[in-house]
């Protein structure tokens, strides 16, 4: 199911080749770092349930974390992506639908989900206000907001200041993201009812504070 949306974010994502490349990065990615966050992943994407859309699905990494019983939506703006999260579901005999669109646009009606989740993508998208509202017009009263994402450090620090100074270069090289962006705080001000936030460094570079949590409206 299409959108007519330009997909990505960062100066070359409209080029084919780059298209490709992001894609295979996220069909291959690091196994290292999905051990990283897998007990997290486990418990709170684990625990949708009903019709649930994950935001930038990449090509399915987060399948295995899902219980069988939920009725999957993928959004995801790379059609290379997309190819790989079709393949992947097809391998797991997994029902679902890929959608294409952008996150501050969801092209969903109102209270339509039981669930939302995401990981590694608060960081890329380019209104991270508007894609909590568009979160919270999508989600039924009481659904689950499910996330795992890379923060910036604590401000003042100097690996805040690490981050903030290779901003520009990595939001070349890793499709818009913004290494230092306070996603925490941007949670707890969307307007959720509750939110439930747990933080951690993970053994990583400039990337390696985290946050994980679920938010409900």
């Amino acid at each position: 199911m299409e959108a007519d949306v330009r997909t990505g974010y960062a100066p070359f994502s409209h080029l084919r080749w780059y298209k490709r490349l992001q894609a295979s990065i996220l069909a291959h990615g690091s196994e290292r770092y999905e051990r990283l966050v897998a007990p997290w992943k486990r418990r709170y994407f684990g625990s949708l349930e009903g019709r649930v859309l994950e935001i930038g699905a990449g090509a399915g990494a987060n399948l295995d974390h899902l219980r069988r019983s939920v009725d999957y939506v993928a959004l995801e703006p790379n059609p290379y992506a997309r190819e790989f999260l079709e393949m992947r579901l097809r391998a797991k005999g997994m029902k679902g639908e890929v959608w294409s669109g952008a996150a501050e646009r969801l092209p969903f009606e109102d209270a339509s989900f039981d669930g939302v989740f995401c990981s590694l993508v608060l960081c890329t998208v380019h209104d991270l206000p508007k894609t909590l509202r568009e979160v919270l017009r999508v989600l039924r009263p009481g659904g689950r907001f499910a996330f795992v994402e890379h923060v910036g450090a604590a401000s003042g620090s100097g690996r805040r200041a690490v981050q903030r100074a290779l901003r520009p270069l990595w939001k070349v090289l890793a499709d818009g993201c913004h290494p230092d962006r306070d996603t925490a705080a941007a949670i707890r001000a969307a307007g959720f009812a509750g939110v439930e936030i747990e933080e951690a460094r993970l053994p990583i570079p400039v990337v390696g504070p985290h946050i994980a949590g679920v938010a409900i409206k």
